[in-house]
């Protein structure tokens, strides 16, 4: 019996996705790529600017910090030599481990190393206990985000290129409905709680029924 097998989304995919929801031809490649800046560019006009509506839509969801792409206690040390910590440009947010009731540092990054707005220095001592919110690849992300972030930038692409508003609304619910599953996908995968639990707790509810057994 033969496996069916679903093709995961690519960033080819998706901007063929966004092309075919504003009523474009699909093509078979990105093109030649350029990079100026950090600015990614193709040589075709048109895929340039689908492709910079996808990766903005990409970094605008990814920074909002979700399961996937949040991890706490990560160790950052600092050089042995110039005491500074550098910031990979793949980090869209930091902060101190649980700074919110310590507050001994107010940690920013600045010409991409780590920098101590009370102290006014960026050298370090020590090892720093950091939760960061990481920039993952469009590839590496959960389906489900995947599809939010095409129906985002398609959305975007319809706004800009085309003059339909109802075809901008069809975009929008759309898109709702990929962030209603999107939410879904995000409050069973993290077990989110009212309570505030710390990573690695839990608590065990009052359950009627273990009376009933006694």
């Amino acid at each position: 019996m033969a496996s069916t097998t679903i093709d995961t989304d690519t960033e080819l995919s998706a901007v063929n996705a966004i092309l075919g929801a504003i009523g474009q031809s699909p093509v078979t490649t990105l093109g030649t790529v350029s990079v100026t800046d950090g600015i990614t560019a193709y040589d075709n006009p048109e895929i340039s600017f689908i492709y910079n509506l996808l990766r903005d839509a990409n970094i605008d969801t990814q920074a909002e910090g979700w399961h996937f792409n949040k991890e706490e206690h990560v160790p950052f040390p600092p050089d042995p030599i110039t005491k500074q910590i550098r910031i990979d440009d793949n980090v869209l947010a930091l902060d101190l481990h649980d700074n919110q009731a310590k507050r001994t540092m107010d940690l920013v990054r600045r010409d991409g190393f780590l920098y101590d707005k009370i102290k006014h220095d960026d050298k370090f001592d020590s090892t720093l206990d950091l939760d960061v919110i990481y920039l993952r690849t469009f590839e590496n992300l959960p389906i489900v985000f995947r599809r939010y972030i095409i129906y985002r930038a398609s959305r975007m692409a319809a706004t800009q290129l085309v003059a339909n508003p109802q075809l901008v609304r069809l975009l929008g619910v759309q898109e709702q409905q990929a962030r209603a599953a999107l939410m879904e996908y995000e409050c069973n995968q993290a077990d989110h709680s009212m309570f505030g639990f710390e990573q690695g707790s839990s608590y065990q509810t009052y359950q009627p029924w273990r009376n009933l057994r006694r």
